[in-house]
């Protein structure tokens, strides 16, 4: 037999090096970088504006997330496809639309479609999640190597448990000599919200009503809402404090320099006219991505829109791997590195059935300045319901709307809706005036129908025919 000499395997053994080291190649020979962790952490529930760096005024609401955007980016227009937990983190799981993955509603994703989890285990990826397990599914497609579920970490409400299970499943990674994507998914400030009344022991903060400000899509100045307002902002403190201990485990294990964060919101706050919608407080999410010495700190980029299919093709991107055929969204690492995308002007949501399993199909395009929603389940006698009218703030719309016909006529419209929606988000941000008949804006009504039409022909959406009877294309 040929001596070829010292084998590189030989040569890192008689040097001592682990086999982790050796798995690693440790660079001796290549001096190729060590590829970046990924740490993805979720909220579960809350709205865009509910934190200090995206304008919140409530006092001390978030300073991890805060302290988090100025060590990164934060994209102004940034949403989720779909504004309902498990189709939002199925999109963020395979980078296709609800109609192309198979999650249209609370279902699991198809067996032929890829997955991030998939993608970067077989790149040697250490791969774990905390709390959410249930929402991505079927677990074969997402084979993570640690899964903690939410009784394990207080019901995904107790940031201390996240600290230690994020610092174990680092610790595992180093031990195996692989990089680690961690999902770690915060169940505030999801309903049950805490009370303000009698706080429990894992509240270090609460909220006042007074403290908050009501969102302006909602009636104002009514006790009942102002109050559950509160509650749900003591949760999203809550929440930052989950980051906090979450971020504080990726600083002691010396992961802070090569791990990519991306912080983000699965869909907006649970009241009427936000979450299971297509409105913009339904979608748009609080999105954040540093990445030590390759995006410029304290960045704000308020020109381009991403939407949550774009976050496996730019992490596929970032990482330097292969792409994944068949997804619909596209890389913005161009943007993370302060190059222009002009294209990235619009984005598309959708809405199909909800966690009760009802079928209410919404699709929307918007822009900075305009919206466009399709209710296809809109026939003047179908009456919505999801879970954000289980709370205090629909109960006391109801009872104000008694007395105020301009609550009660917001309470009839949230009940049937229309077949169409467009909306001019320079004087109307809240989206609280419909100018689907306007004459004025007829043209520009075609124009998004005309946009919709051309996103549902091309990516196969099961929606099509029923979209072209109604607006009769």
């Amino acid at each position: 037999m040929e001596d070829k000499g010292l084998t590189r395997r030989q040569f890192l053994a008689a040097a001592g090096l682990s086999t982790a080291a050796m798995a690693l190649g440790t660079g001796l020979f290549t001096a190729e970088p060590k590829r970046p962790n990924v740490l993805l952490i979720t909220a579960d529930d809350a709205n865009w504006d509910s934190f200090g760096c995206t304008g919140s005024k409530a006092p001390d609401i978030s300073p991890n997330i805060d302290a988090l955007a100025t060590e990164g980016i934060r994209l102004e227009h940034a949403h989720v496809t779909s504004a309902i937990c498990q189709p939002s983190r199925s999109v963020i799981g395979t980078g296709r639309y609800p109609h192309r993955n198979g999650a249209l509603g609370f279902d699991p994703i198809r067996m032929d479609v890829p997955t991030i989890v998939e993608c970067l285990k077989s790149s040697g990826y250490y791969t774990g999640i905390l709390a959410k397990v249930e929402h991505m599914t079927p677990p074969t497609k997402f084979p993570w190597d640690t899964v903690v579920r939410g009784p394990e970490l207080g019901n995904g409400r107790s940031p201390h448990l996240y600290y230690q299970h994020t610092k174990a499943v680092i610790e595992r990674a180093k031990a195996e000599g692989k990089p680690f994507f961690l999902m770690a998914n915060s169940q505030d400030p999801h309903r049950p919200f805490p009370s303000i009344d009698e706080p429990s022991e894992n509240l270090t903060r609460v909220y006042k009503p007074e403290e908050v400000d009501v969102p302006r899509f909602l009636p104002q100045g009514i006790p009942d809402i102002q109050k559950e307002i509160a509650q749900y902002y003591t949760a999203v403190h809550r929440c930052d404090e989950t980051v906090g201990q979450v971020l504080k485990a990726l600083r002691e294990t010396g992961s802070e320099e090569n791990t990519i964060v991306i912080f983000l919101s699965d869909n907006g706050i649970s009241v009427p006219f936000a979450k299971t919608n297509c409105y913009e407080n339904s979608t748009k999410t609080p999105l954040v991505v540093r990445w030590p010495g390759k995006i410029k700190p304290a960045t704000v980029d308020r020109e381009h829109f991403v939407s949550g299919i774009d976050l496996i093709p730019t992490l596929i991107d970032s990482l330097g791997l292969k792409p994944v055929e068949g997804m619909d969204g596209s890389s913005f690492l161009p943007i993370l590195q302060g190059t222009r995308q002009p294209a990235r002007n619009k984005v598309f949501t959708f809405i199909t059935s909800t966690a009760g399993k009802r079928f209410y199909p919404m699709r929307s395009v918007r822009t900075a300045t305009r919206s466009y929603i399709f209710n296809a389940w809109s026939d003047g006698k179908t009456e919505f319901k999801n879970e954000p009218m289980s709370g205090l703030t629909w109960n006391a719309m109801l009872e104000a709307g008694k007395e105020d016909p301009k609550i009660a006529a917001r309470c009839d419209f949230y009940l049937h809706r229309v077949p169409e929606e467009f909306y001019d988000l320079t004087s109307d941000p809240c989206e609280l005036n419909n100018l689907i008949s306007s004459e004025s804006h007829r043209k520009e009504v075609d124009q998004f129908r005309e946009e919709l039409l051309s996103m549902m022909k091309s990516t196969g959406d099961p929606l099509l025919e029923e979209f072209r009877k109604r607006i009769g294309a």
